[in-house]
């Protein structure tokens, strides 16, 4: 198989990626589209969250959170509506033309493998939902300068793809690149916990703030902890609490309930050590 990206610098061409930018669309599946069919441009799908299935030249794919589809010109596709989901794929979808890469045909963009779909994980999962959810935004806002904003996002999501079909870079020597994986993320919304205790927390927050989805999120926080976010911070407000009536201090029940998050004492009943009767 030619290499795309091959000169004699053994890097990408910037100047012959040079897309146009058509559309955005998000939506969750409700249902099937209605046709089996293909496009004269090229159409890049990003399943957001949930799972579902899709028709490709004959073919039908199981699809799931993270995973990248990208139809080129003359690809016969229909996604299809899966009852059974737990949670339905919500997609976002971003529509272009005029791609001419070194060696291949207009529009032929390739993923690895040759395939259709592209199952991303870790650091470029989060990196492609933080564009798409950049190019979702932009798209929501009219101004003279929106077009070029999201064609400078598809032609990140471009370089991603392509740079996981490139030679792993060499680190400079002495020098060591950690990169963002589950336990980064992890280690990241505990310190947020730890910090931000006494806060209104919520995981539909943290997951905006870490251009995550809820689901991800939770499902990578057990698999790393064996615990919930949210059990997580529940802990760590009873910890605090404990601390502060170990403490001595002349604070009410309600007060303390208070400065470590909570509206209500209720919520203290059952603090470590039964020091709340």
């Amino acid at each position: 198989m030619s290499k795309y990206c091959a000169t004699e610098d053994n890097s990408i061409r910037i100047e012959e990626m040079n897309p146009t930018f058509l559309f955005t669309w998000k939506g969750t599946r409700t249902e099937a589209e209605e046709a089996y069919h293909c496009h004269d441009i090229v159409e890049l799908a990003f399943v957001m969250s949930g799972t579902g299935k899709y028709r490709i030249e004959g073919q039908v794919y199981e699809v799931g959170e993270g995973d990248l589809l990208l139809f080129k010109p003359g690809i016969h596709h229909q996604a299809l509506y899966v009852p059974e989901a737990e949670i339905p794929a919500t997609e976002f979808f971003v529509g272009f033309c005029d791609v001419q890469l070194p060696g291949r045909e207009p529009g032929d963009v390739p993923l690895p493998g040759g395939g259709y779909i592209l199952h991303t994980s870790g650091e470029l999962r989060q990196k492609i939902f933080r564009i798409c959810s950049s190019m979702e935004a932009e798209s929501a806002v009219c101004w003279q300068g929106r077009y070029h904003m999201l064609k400078a996002y598809l032609m990140q999501l471009l370089l991603l793809v392509l740079k996981e079909q490139s030679p792993p870079p060499q680190a400079m020597q002495g020098y060591s690149f950690d990169s963002v994986n589950k336990k980064y993320v992890v280690e990241q919304i505990v310190s947020y916990f730890e910090d931000h205790y006494s806060d209104k927390i919520s995981l539909d927050t943290i997951a905006e703030n870490m251009y995550l989805s809820p689901f991800y999120i939770s499902k990578i926080f057990k698999s790393e902890t064996g615990d919930t976010p949210i059990r997580h911070l529940i802990n760590i407000r009873l910890e605090r609490a404990r601390e502060l009536l170990l403490q001595g201090r002349e604070m009410s029940v309600q007060e303390v309930a208070a400065a470590v998050g909570y509206d209500d004492s209720v919520h203290l009943l059952h603090v470590p050590g039964n020091l709340i009767e």
